[in-house]
């Protein structure tokens, strides 16, 4: 990735800034726009568009890490920046995961800790610019293996909790270990569309629509609310 990662920090504690921008500083492919003590300053900075990554502290005062970062994420078809949760307390962990955050850093947290993190974002990043340059494949963490699967072989995916199953064109059927939100921010958008909480489907695999139900080979998928706008202006002509 030849671009840095612009981030920026929000925590309440003088000491924690101090010592995290040192570590972001000291990292290459790091770029500190902004530190903040609480949220709503934070604001600011993401209005103004950029920002690809918080470091963002849970237990803050007035509006808590958590809520924030829920807010960020609780608006349909909207990708908001990514997340790295720090906190004292391992409590919030899979709160975090509900809201895709990278990863959680424990306070004291070394510079080795951090690193692992910051190179997860590094990661989810560099393979974000390679959807976007004409990747044709997704790669799906199936047990211990990474799995490549191309665009071209899936049909639809369906969440199942803690992971997703991708079914293919072939009639085989992946479980993976993702969230959907993540599958969603993967797949090129040009060629899938989420329509439903549970469903992503791949637009080119569409057998018919009615009544804003999709069927997809033998399978009727139906189209819920927050995703009927969008739906109906890609299928305008259709409906």
């Amino acid at each position: 990735m030849g671009n840095k990662i612009n981030c920026i920090l929000v925590d309440d504690d003088p000491e924690v800034v101090e010592y995290l921008a040192d570590f972001i500083n000291e990292t290459p492919f790091l770029n500190l726009v902004s530190s903040h003590n609480n949220p709503v300053d934070a604001l600011a900075s993401l209005e103004q568009g950029g920002v690809q990554l918080i470091l963002l502290d849970i237990n803050l005062p007035g509006i808590d890490g958590m809520t924030f970062a829920k807010t960020i994420y609780g608006h349909s078809g909207v990708t908001g920046p990514k997340i790295i949760f720090i906190s004292g307390s391992g409590e919030y962990a899979l709160e975090g995961y509900k809201v895709d955050a990278l990863d959680y850093l424990l306070k004291p947290f070394t510079y080795e800790e951090f690193i692992k993190a910051a190179y997860k974002a590094k990661t989810y990043f560099d393979s974000q610019e390679k959807t976007k340059t004409g990747a044709d494949h997704i790669f799906l963490k199936v047990e211990h293996e990474l799995v490549r699967v191309l665009y071209d072989e899936i049909m639809y995916v369906e969440s199942m909790k803690d992971y997703v199953k991708v079914f293919l064109s072939s009639g085989g059927v992946i479980t993976a270990l993702s969230t959907l939100k993540n599958i969603e921010e993967t797949l090129p958008p040009s060629r899938f569309m989420r329509i439903h909480r549970s469903f992503i489907i791949s637009v080119d695999k569409i057998t018919s629509i009615q009544h804003l139900t999709v069927k997809i080979g033998k399978v009727t998928i139906p189209v819920s609310d927050p995703y009927k706008p969008q739906f109906k202006h890609h299928f305008q002509n259709w409906l």
